[in-house]
């Protein structure tokens, strides 16, 4: 699980992203967006499977995992909608396949409605989407982050994996539950958590939403019926807003879906992304 390892570089408008890709380049490529508060890591095995036949690309958003974290730093939807059209033109990216979990949902969607992105088909594994999301406790840290940050290390590193585990069904493997938290602890970790949420603001997805029917690409909505942070009924709504979309709810899986089904996510995501319809 250690050997999850992002060795490239580029300078975003946001701060420095890591990124990786694996699998030959001649093959159909597919893009990875992870969400919040996670990173790439939760997408490993679904990335080394996919592998097989697509050039899959995978990064963590600036604020994210290994990528830059700094006082002041944007990391809103909106950045990150902008950076992730940036990136897609430094990949030489024309319509790639993308799959986008959680506020990558979001990212992916802005990107595509507002900046112009375009891709060959979009999955979409359990989004933040449609209004109202977020939980009593993400919107209490989001009115209040200077409190939060002035907890004590021990304190927040508790809060931060109470957080993440929450995200699970089954519950999280401890070593995984470790390599998720721990960009966030620390003198630049701590600040970055609470910024993050600070920021996620809702009218992001506002912008969008009444779009939605506007994607005219095939398009998947994977959702884990025990998601306990957006529950599968705005799935169906998603589904039903996005004319070429189909809902596949997948079971005994929360919202962190590559975690606790990542057999069953795998093999959805590749069927569709073989021939999508």
């Amino acid at each position: 699980m250690n050997d999850w390892h992002l060795s490239e570089t580029f300078h975003s408008t946001s701060g420095a992203v890591r990124w990786a890709a694996f699998g030959d380049s001649g093959r159909d490529p597919v893009v990875l967006l992870h969400g919040t508060p996670f990173s790439s890591y939760v997408w490993r095995a679904v990335a080394r499977a996919l592998s097989r036949r697509h050039q899959v690309f995978v990064w963590d958003m600036p604020g994210y995992g290994a990528s830059e974290q700094f006082a002041g730093q944007d990391v809103s939807l909106a950045a990150q909608g902008r950076v992730f059209t940036e990136l897609l033109t430094h990949w030489g990216l024309e319509e790639p396949l993308v799959v986008a979990h959680d506020f990558g949902g979001a990212v992916s969607l802005r990107a595509h409605l507002l900046h112009g992105a375009r891709y060959r088909a979009l999955a979409l594994v359990d989004p933040v989407a449609l209004a109202p999301w977020g939980s009593p406790f993400f919107r209490l840290v989001g009115e209040h982050p200077e409190v939060f940050e002035q907890l004590p290390p021990t304190l927040h590193r508790a809060l931060v994996r109470e957080y993440v585990s929450s995200a699970s069904s089954p519950g999280l493997h401890p070593a995984v539950l470790d390599r998720l938290t721990e960009p966030w602890l620390g003198d630049l970790g701590r600040p970055a958590f609470y910024r993050q949420i600070a920021q996620a603001d809702q009218r992001y997805t506002d912008e969008v939403q009444d779009r939605y029917g506007e994607i005219g690409i095939p398009t998947l909505v994977c959702w884990g019926e025990d998601d306990a942070w957006i529950p599968v009924a705005k799935g169906r709504e998603l589904a039903a807003r996005i004319p070429s979309a189909r809902l596949e709810p997948i079971a005994g899986a929360g919202h962190l879906v590559q975690e606790d089904a990542p057999a069953e996510l795998t093999a959805a995501l590749a069927e569709f992304l073989q021939k999508p319809s």
